[in-house]
This record gives C-alpha cells, structure tokens and sequence, in this order.
C-alpha cells in the first residue's frame, strides 16, 4: 500500500492545547517577563555603545549576548503571546520553519558567546599583564562574526533538509517550533536529518565545552554564575536535542513543555541581571543612565504641564 502524504497548510501546537484553560494566565506573565527583557537588555546595549569606556572586549562580548538575547525571546514570546490572547493553536509550516531557524541560531550563538566569555575571564584573571594583547577588541569582534557566521550557515542546511521533506503528521508537542519536532512528523525517512543534527551538534558542544572546562577550571571561583547559568540553558537546549531522538520521554506534556521552553527564557532573563546589574562598573553606567532618562522625562512633563 502506497504511503498517502496529507497537505495542510496549518501545524498544531499541542503545547498551546495543553495550557489553553488557563491561557489568560499565563498571558500577563509572559508579558511582563518580555518587557522586561526588551526593556533591561536595549538599556545594557545602549550604554555599552554609548560608553567609550565600555569598549573593551568583555563588555563587547555581553553586549552581543544581550542581544542575542533580544533576538532569541522575540523569535518566543510574541507568537507564544499573541497564541495565548487569541487562543490560536496553529502554526504555517513555514511560519514553523522560520521560528525552528531562529530557535536553533539562537541556541548556537548563545553557546558560542558563553565560551567566548569563559575564555575571556580565564585570560583576564590568569595572563592580566598579557589581556590587552591577547584579547583585543579586534578578537572579540572577529569570534562574534565567526560564531554568527557558523551558526546561520549550519542551521540553515538543517532548515533546507527539513524543508524538502513531507509531512503526514500535523501535531508539534511544544508550545513553539523547533527543528527536530518538525522533521518528526515527516512520512519519509528523515535518517539524513538526524544524523547531520547530531554530528553538528555533537561537534560544535564537544568543542564549546573542551575550552569552557579548560578555562572554567582555571578560574572556578570568577565563572559560578556563568557556570550556573549556562547549565540552565543547556539543560534545555539537551532535552530539545534529545527527546525524540531517544524515542518517545515518557513524561507529562507540561513538564517537557516546560523545559524545552528553559532555554529561550532563563538565558534571556538572567543575561542582563548577572553580566549587567551585577558588574559594578557597567551597574553604575546604567544606573547613570536611568537617572538621566527620568531627569529628562520629568522635565519635559513639567514643561508640557507649564504650557
């Protein structure tokens, strides 16, 4: 019996099914929580590129993880939003496409700047006589571009190989798109996917985490946040890597909901608390910078009330 390929122009998302009696509740939080980070993180990046005393590699490299951050949240929250206050459970399968590329670049990046990071505090706290020769602005900028350029090339062929197949399945167990949980639903052989994902994925973190550890462990008590932080996000980024690839996760819909979801929303949030408003020097900046925003905004109110 011949193989019968269903045409829709709509995916499902089950994850938006699952949460949909209390949707209104979770609405406002997630909300909130995207402001938040858009607000936060656009004020850390305007200082650092308003701040000459800011240019230094270090605050160039949490820069461009703020950033990321802005790009990774909004590729999650506004759909997931919009899902929530329209009650909508669908997706296009380009739509799907899209969100699985910006996911997946996302993630990549994220991975990139982290060891980029951890490397940079290693050769900060180790060769400090050596820093200013062997960690320019001119490195940092230069890795930033290679990581970009790394992961937009290789998840792009991961979203072409998925693009080409099939589908019979039209139901994604997640809240958002991402690669795996669409060439899943393919009715062909997907063998060529997986097995590029894993040699990608596997080789690009066995060479993320080989120079974190070498520069983790040299400057362990400077690097428990970044530690801390990191492993959250790459528990989710793992689940997402693995769940289907294992077979079927025998657990509750909300909690493999909830932890494919971790890595698009802890980084994004805990990003511009621990390498921002912690670090004194751009803390102060920034708080500077706040103070002048409200100076200014209550100026011009009394000038409009003047008037």
């Amino acid at each position: 019996m011949e193989n019968v390929t269903y045409v829709s122009p709509n995916l499902i998302l089950l994850g938006i099914v699952e949460i949909e009696k209390f949707r209104y509740l979770y609405c406002l939080p997630c909300l909130v929580v995207y402001m938040f980070i858009m607000f936060l993180s656009t004020v850390i990046v305007v200082v650092v590129w308003t701040e000459e005393s800011l240019h230094e590699p270090m605050y160039i490299l949490i820069c461009s993880l703020v950033l990321n951050g802005i790009y990774g949240s909004s590729t999650f929250f506004p759909k997931l939003i919009i899902d929530l206050f329209s009650s909508s459970k669908t997706i296009s399968r380009v739509g799907c496409l899209a969100q699985s590329f910006c996911v997946l670049t996302f993630a990549f990046f994220e991975i990139c700047i982290f060891t980029a990071m951890a490397y940079d505090r290693y050769l900060a706290v180790y060769f400090p006589l050596q820093y200013i020769i062997l960690m320019t602005n001119g490195k940092a900028l230069k890795f930033i571009l290679g990581s970009f350029i790394f992961s937009f090339v290789s998840v792009l062929i991961a979203i072409l190989l998925s693009a080409r197949l099939p589908l019979c399945r039209f139901h994604i167990k997640n809240i958002f798109c991402d690669n795996v949980s669409y060439f899943i639903l393919s009715c062909v052989d997907s063998s060529i996917n997986n097995l590029y994902g894993a040699i990608v994925f596997l080789f690009f973190l066995s060479f993320t985490l080989t120079i974190s550890k070498h520069a983790c462990e040299k400057a362990i008590h400077t690097l428990v946040t970044h530690l801390l932080n990191f492993s959250i996000f790459l528990i989710g980024v793992l689940f997402i890597f693995i769940r289907y690839r294992l077979g079927n996760i025998d657990l509750p819909l909300g909690l493999q909901i909830l932890l494919s979801a971790t890595c698009l929303v802890v980084p994004p949030l805990l990003n511009p608390l621990i390498y921002g408003i912690r670090m004194k020097v751009l803390q102060q900046k920034v708080k500077h910078f706040l103070k002048k925003i409200i100076k200014n905004a209550l100026q011009c109110g009394r000038a409009l009330t003047l008037r």
